[in-house]
């Protein structure tokens, strides 16, 4: 087993996870279903290096909602209900980390918005000069990919 690049877990400690190589491309992600799922303007995410990220402590307590309209499996502690990562339905070797719940740097930093149709009208996108893309951005960018027509975050 390689050594872990990142760690991280809920806010109850309950669920511990690490990921043993550097994270690739992060982003945010503007669709209403991260909205409401973290109940923020977006969600902070980075996908993880194919069979990189394990759950170290935890998994029985781990619960996953699968979208009736498709995309990513979403993975919360069902203790505390922290978000902690997605995944894909047809491959779970590929996750997606939301970096909210990564202990300390991940290595990554975002580098694009998708989804800004959909942005929170309370909060207006940032002028940071990142890219911004109107649903899924480019498969070489983003956390995840993403089926047509469907929100993944």
């Amino acid at each position: 087993m390689r050594e872990a690049v990142v760690t991280g877990g809920c806010a109850c400690g309950a669920v511990r996870f690490t990921v043993d190589q550097p994270l690739a491309a992060a982003g945010w992600c503007h669709c209403t279903r991260c909205q409401r799922r973290t109940g923020g303007n977006a969600s902070a995410q980075a996908r993880a290096q194919p069979d990189s990220f394990r759950i170290s402590t935890g998994a029985t307590v781990v619960r996953e909602w699968t979208p009736p309209s498709g995309g990513f499996v979403k993975a919360f502690c069902g203790v505390c209900g922290s978000h902690l990562y997605s995944r894909n339905p047809n491959d779970a070797s590929h996750v997606a980390v939301r970096l909210g719940a990564i202990d300390g740097d991940p290595g990554v930093r975002p580098s694009f918005h998708q989804r800004v149709e959909t942005a929170a009208a309370w909060q207006p996108l940032p002028d940071d000069g990142l890219p911004r893309f109107n649903g899924p951005a480019p498969q070489t960018t983003a956390p995840h990919p993403d089926p047509p027509g469907s929100a993944v975050g």
